[in-house]
């Protein structure tokens, strides 16, 4: 007979594959039912994962296509507080069309009323912009808008500019020296993507109205940009080969050189250091999906005990019924691996319209193979991970339970080689996320984290089973029922904590973490920050300076420091290009930063090893390090530190490390050094004032509007309107994380809904039972609120310590923050498992409830 396995066929010969595979698809004829939620955990993992690596490749794409604009040339030289000299113009002009630019922080004001306001000022020559267009709202030429008129040079500003001032079109505003004349708003700045994080709205004036202003002074903080288009047909080696050849003909000038193909490295290790966290988040998703495969293969599995055990009376042995269930649970999670990519293929595209919305970047939305690809390999991993174990169990089943449907079989653990290929499997996942996430320390410790985790809820769950098994009997019928449900044979107990807790506990790590964050940022760095700082302070004005502010701001607390910038050109004579820094340890070599030096040692500073110089030090130059990078880059006592400023290398022996409180917002540097390594050398100075009070929003306005009177080349930054421009920042990324844990919670609840439903047939039996000896509707139900209640209780009581754990983790080891316990999270992700636990348990035990019970007791 066509189809069966004849006894003696079956010790001769192994059945064929393609037998295999037609009773899987037999079987499959009869539809999807009971591998929805199977289908739907896959699906979301690989959305997920394949949406975001396609996200980050359309963004990264963008920034690539459009490099020459971002960068505002082919190759782009970058000084700090001097402009080219001679030599160096000439040879930039060589290379084709130069065009010099130059950006700066400053305060406009208006002359009338006194507001004011930071801006980021640019200021541009005729040659502006080599790449791109700007444009401007009123469709005027950029070098007619700056041209002077009636005496006064022209002006173009961000809309947000006369918002905050309360000005128009054709007004005046008051920058440094100059009165400028507003002559229109910036639709579209083609560079704007090069500047970084920006604290005030754009202002673009000539580089005539800037030398107006007098804002530019020895040692002021201006960044001069000489902005490069080569000939037409350069390739990106040969812009390369530019870059290094402009190193080697000046290694004085301490310059920074950028080529088209890095035209924003700064944003573009953003955006990767986002998409590898969000990839994590998708996977952790994908775990939590694979509970509900395991749940889903098992119940299905449990339903063809009765075929099973026909296809071993008539011959069929035990590898044959893997192969032919392997088979449809490839075909399934091929179903939902399918449709996840579907989703992640849109997901640019749907992605495309809000990031342009957020990032001046213009993301090339497409289909991305490698990308999907990626979802396809943790998809398929994932299924077979948790696949491999019931489906091991199924190899086993005897025949004789084709004469008995007993719903209470004994689960045994599967056979040897079952366990290492789910070894394997899971190895395999794990290397995965390894290999593929680029931080070696986070994907190990997120790997390491999910297992223990995984491990931890299964001995929770055996340790509930054991509690309610070891609990005396309670009087209450209801109780009692609930207790022996938890540790019953077949419970669900293990799924519905496995299902709930790693979702719980990812929910609760990301709510802390944004929860610190948004604490640190709005209240322990408000409260302890100074309320002001000043750039600029020229030398000539530093006394009078601060004798204003001690008049206008009494009792408040003048903090100051000589201010340079300068980048490190070597440690212990080796370039700094070419140390390989560790991961989180390289920002210190990255571009120029603020330095200083002091004769006495700062209040504010602890030293953690070495000592301090003595105040009249004139020997070798000495420099204080700033103790965690000092650790990252390997240095250590006596170790040289070359640093350029100003066009010249200076080189100083390391005296001391000492520890920075960064969150304080007071004056800190990374490099503090003795007072003769910069003797002669033209600086300004740093000035910070806080209030004793804390201040208030109409003091600090009024000194300011002082301060823009007398000394208007000195910038002010206030500080409340830079936590609040970071906190924005923030709010950005906490999008696009909660958008992630929702896909993670949504996981949850589909496994757990799944572990629920893989229960049912189990729950019939028992209800059906127990209304036949007299159980009434509401008892029934108030014991299965029972035990889901104390199910979520636990859970969500785990979740809280583990997500607690995590989010103490990487708020403190890799954020460098401060970590407090947030009550209110916990008792949210309680209530939450108790909501989810209990209504999903009573809408599937009312869904029992509802059965007869005659069907079920003819198959006892």
């Amino acid at each position: 007979m066509h189809g069966v396995l004849p006894a003696s066929s079956q010790r001769r010969s192994r059945p064929p594959l393609g037998l295999a595979f037609r009773f899987a698809l037999r079987e499959m004829r009869g539809g999807l039912k009971g591998f929805y939620v199977f289908i739907a955990c896959i699906a979301l993992g690989v959305a997920a994962i394949a949406g975001v690596a396609s996200v980050s490749r359309a963004l990264v794409e963008g920034i690539a296509a459009e490099g020459t604009s971002i960068l505002g040339g082919d190759m782009s030289v970058r000084l700090i507080h001097r402009t080219a000299d001679e030599q160096e113009l000439a040879w930039l002009d060589s290379l084709g069309d130069l065009s010099r630019i130059a950006t700066l922080r400053a305060m406009a004001r208006v002359p009338d009323s006194g507001e004011q306001t930071l801006v980021e000022l640019k200021a541009v020559d005729n040659a502006y912009p080599l790449y791109g267009q700007m444009q401007l709202s009123g469709g005027e030429a950029l070098d007619t808008a700056l041209a002077q008129q009636d005496g006064l040079y022209g002006a173009v500003v961000e809309p947000e500019l006369l918002v905050r001032l309360g000005l128009e079109k054709g007004d005046t505003l008051v920058l440094g020296r100059a009165s400028l004349r507003i002559a229109d708003t910036i639709a579209a700045e083609p560079d704007r993507l090069s500047d970084g994080i920006n604290f005030g709205p754009r202002m673009i004036v000539s580089d005539a109205a800037l030398e107006q202003t007098g804002l530019v002074q020895p040692g002021s903080l201006v960044r001069w940009l000489y902005r490069i288009r080569l000939p037409e047909g350069t390739s990106t080696a040969a812009i390369e080969t530019l870059a290094e050849e402009a190193n080697q003909r000046f290694p004085l000038a301490g310059w920074r050189v950028q080529s088209r193909a890095n035209a924003a490295p700064g944003l573009q290790r953003n955006i990767d250091r986002l998409a590898q966290f969000l990839t994590l988040v998708g996977l952790t998703a994908l775990v939590v999906g694979g509970v509900g495969v395991a749940n889903a293969v098992r119940s299905y599995l449990d339903t063809k005990r009765p075929v099973i055990a026909t296809f071993r009376c008539v011959g069929a042995d035990g590898d044959f019924v893997f192969r032919v269930y392997l088979i449809q649970i490839l075909c399934l999670a091929g179903l939902g691996i399918a449709a996840g990519l579907v989703i992640g293929a849109i997901i640019p595209f749907v992605a495309a319209g809000f990031i342009t919305a957020v990032l001046p970047v213009k993301a090339i939305a497409s289909i991305y193979p490698a990308e999907l690809g990626l979802g396809v390999l943790y998809g398929g991993l994932t299924a077979l991970a948790f696949a491999l174990w019931p489906l091991g169990r199924a190899h086993d089943v005897p025949p004789s339970l084709l004469f008995r449907d007993d719903a209470s079989a004994t689960r045994t653990w599967p056979r040897k080689r079952y366990i290492v290929a789910t070894a394997a499997a899971v190895l395999l996942l794990a290397g995965l996320a390894v290999v593929l996430a680029g931080d070696l320390r986070i994907s190990l410790t997120y790997v390491g984290a999910t297992a223990v985790v995984f491990v931890l809820l299964m001995l929770i769950a055996r340790g509930i089973m054991a509690a309610a098994r070891r609990m005396p009997h309670p009087r209450g019928a209801e109780l009692r029922l609930a207790l022996a449900n938890i540790h019953r044979p077949g419970a669900l107990t293990p799924s519905v904590v496995l299902s709930l807790g790693l979702g719980l506990s990812l929910l609760v790590a990301l709510a802390l973490i944004d929860g610190n964050l948004r604490r640190e940022l709005g209240t322990t760095i408000t409260q302890n920050a100074p309320s002001f700082f000043f750039l600029d302070v020229q030398q000539s004005e530093r006394e009078a300076f601060d004798a204003l502010l001690a008049r206008e701001a009494p009792g408040g607390t003048i903090d100051g420091a000589p201010m340079l910038r300068g980048r490190i050109a070597a440690v212990n004579g080796v370039p700094s290009d070419q140390i390989v820094a560790p991961e989180g340890g390289g920002w210190v070599l990255r571009g120029d930063r603020g330095i200083t030096y002091a004769a006495e040692k700062p209040a504010n500073a602890e030293l953690t090893e070495g000592s301090w110089w003595a105040p009249d030090h004139s020997g070798t130059p000495l420099v204080s390090f700033e103790a965690d990078a000092g650790a990252d880059l390997g240095l250590k006592i006596g170790d040289t530190i070359t640093v350029n400023v100003l066009g010249r290398e200076l080189t100083a022996e390391i005296a001391n490390f000492r520890r920075v409180e960064w969150e304080s917002l007071a004056i800190n540097f990374v490099m503090v050094f003795s007072p003769n390594t910069f003797a002669g050398a033209p600086h300004t100075h740093l000035r910070t004032l806080a209030y004793p009070d804390g201040g208030n929003e109409a003091r600090e306005l009024a000194l300011l509007k002082t301060l823009s009177q007398e000394f208007p080349t000195v910038t002010a930054v206030r500080v409340k309107d830079a936590i609040q421009q970071v906190n924005s920042l923030v709010e950005q990324l906490a999008v696009a994380i909660r958008a992630a844990a929702s896909i993670t919670l949504v996981a949850s609840v589909l496994v757990l809904g799944g572990a629920l439903a893989a229960g049912h047939r189990h729950r019939v039996y028992d209800a059906v039972i127990l209304k036949t000896l007299g159980a009434t509707r509401g008892r029934l139900i108030a014991s299965f609120s029972m035990e889901y209640a104390i199910l979520g209780l636990v859970t969500a009581a785990f979740a809280v310590i583990a997500g607690a754990l995590a989010a103490s983790f990487v708020l403190v080891e890799i954020m460098d923050a401060n970590f407090t316990f947030l009550p209110v999270t916990a008792f949210g992700a309680a209530l939450a498992a108790l909501v989810l636990t209990v209504g999903f348990g009573l809408i599937g035990t009312w869904q029992v409830l509802g059965r007869k019970p005659a069907p079920v007791l003819r198959n006892l």
